[in-house]
């Protein structure tokens, strides 16, 4: 028979045992999603530990030395089952391990105490632990659906054949002859046993790693085949909105065609008043002086609004936009005139609050917003209520307050106010568009200015209109439909 040293193959496997435990402590470093080969290299580790123990011990041991020289070894085996478990998703079972590494202390204690020589005894509960753990083991693996079946079958072989080894050795030891039972643990038969387990490390170690490969090039192809699902998306993505910006354009063009259309309808009947207006002011000369002024006022109204029509034809080439210095008196001057003219005056009260203030301006765009305002407040207002008008010099603003004691605006619908063709609930009955404060804000909106709309007392509304003066105001450029939103 065959001789083997039992040191060198001790030396083997602790070298062996060591080597994997580095070896998968790399590998857990490199792949750190993979946190499971930690229980796996620390089980590798406590199997080297154990090992070295048995290389380094005396000839005659103490007990608990002896102890835990085993318990290390199944304590390692406990944690591959384990890391293995986890990797591949599968129940673990923790219990039974550690049931398995308590039981394994206290025979061995038992067994030293009552009966210390006999080395049989502790095979046999080796045994039982080995064939414990290894089923455990085998179960993950044939309940396991994430790896090649032939490389499942392959290591389920590889524990069927260490547990066949365990068993064959109990029964070697159990047909021994007395005198031999009670020989050194560490004698030239269990080396034998030995190597083969250190061959079964170098194996396991083998279809680990199969298995590690394998997972690493599965979790590849998900991660291809989920980046080919995103770029499919994004190019689908990439699509609709190639075809909404085409939708969007489209629409565009629709709308300043439709812009030029309603502001060519409106010059036709616009122009029949001023002519209307011109052959009134032509055919009665001698009219009454407030006859003439309203003639006038008509001639004034509609400069200002073919200068606006005109303007906002070419609002694309941001031509719509002629800022010049005004003042806050002056333009209460001009607004108040054009109510007077229009017979509308008497019911308003102009106020200037303090020092005047000047300010850039666009004064036909400017005169149309505060004319909106007042028209609103006259038009939701009885008509022996007076509507004041209050222009002040606040800090860095131009402020021009339009207050009336009307029927207000409903308190869940204020947010709503300005939105195009929105008109509060109180107000359906009266005539109206929804396109007075739209138009408003959004004529503001070249000045850098705001509109507020507040209640006024426990009656009526106020229209807060705010103007920075100069060398406040941010570069003005064309209000885009969010900043009228």
């Amino acid at each position: 028979m065959l001789e083997l040293d039992l040191k060198t193959v001790l030396v083997v496997t602790v070298s062996t045992a060591a080597f994997q435990a580095v070896l998968w402590l790399c590998v857990w470093r490199a792949w750190r999603h993979l946190y499971e080969l930690k229980f796996i290299c620390a089980g590798v580790a406590s199997v080297a530990l154990g090992v070295l123990a048995f290389l380094i011990r005396t000839e005659q041991p103490a007990m608990w030395s002896i102890v835990a020289n085993n318990v290390l070894i199944k304590l390692g085996l406990v944690l591959l089952a384990e890391g293995m478990a986890r990797f591949l998703g599968q129940p673990r079972y923790s219990w039974i391990g550690g049931s398995m590494v308590a039981f394994v202390a206290v025979a061995f204690c038992a067994v030293l105490i009552y009966y210390p020589d006999n080395v049989a005894i502790r095979i046999h509960i080796s045994t039982i632990f080995t064939l414990v753990m290894m089923s455990v083991m085998s179960l993950a693996l044939l309940r396991d659906r994430t790896q090649p079946p032939l490389l499942r079958w392959i290591t389920i072989g590889l524990l069927f054949e260490y547990m066949v080894a365990s068993i064959v050795q109990s029964l070697i030891e159990f047909r021994l002859p007395p005198e031999l039972q009670g020989a050194t643990l560490l004698s030239n038969r269990n080396a034998w046993y030995l190597m083969q387990a250190t061959l079964f490390l170098i194996a396991f170690l083998a279809c680990l790693l199969f298995m590690v490969s394998w997972r690493l090039s599965a979790d590849l192809r998900g991660k291809n085949e989920s980046l080919l699902q995103e770029i499919d998306t994004r190019r689908k993505l990439e699509e609709k909105l190639s075809a909404s910006l085409t939708t969007e354009r489209a629409l565009r063009e629709e709308q300043v065609d439709f812009m030029r259309v309603v502001s060519h309808e409106f010059r036709t009947p616009l122009a029949v008043i001023r002519n209307a207006a011109d052959m009134i002011a032509l055919a009665d000369g001698k009219a009454p002086e407030a006859t003439r002024e309203r003639l006038t006022g008509i001639g004034e109204a509609l400069n200002r609004m073919f200068s606006l029509i005109d303007r906002f034809m070419t609002d694309d080439q941001g031509q719509a936009y002629h800022p010049e210095r005004l003042r806050l008196s002056d333009l209460l001057t001009d607004v108040r005139l054009h109510f007077e003219m229009t017979g509308r005056g008497e019911r308003l009260h102009f106020t200037l609050d303090g020092q005047d203030a000047a300010f850039d301006g666009d004064p036909d765009m400017l005169e149309t917003v505060l004319i909106n305002l007042i028209d609103n407040a006259l038009k939701y207002s009885l008509n022996d209520q007076m509507v004041h008008i209050v222009a002040r010099r606040e800090q860095a603003a131009a402020v021009l307050e339009v207050r009336d004691r009307g029927r207000g605006i409903p308190e869940q619908e204020r947010d709503k106010i300005g939105r195009r063709f929105f008109r509060a609930s109180n107000a359906k009955e009266t005539l109206g568009t929804g396109l007075g404060l739209y138009s408003a804000r959004r004529l503001l909106a070249y000045h850098d200015g705001t509109l507020q709309l507040k209640p006024n007392g426990q009656q009526g509304t106020l229209a807060l209109m705010r103007l920075p003066l100069p060398n406040q105001a941010a570069t003005t450029n064309p209000p885009t439909e969010e900043m009228m939103a």
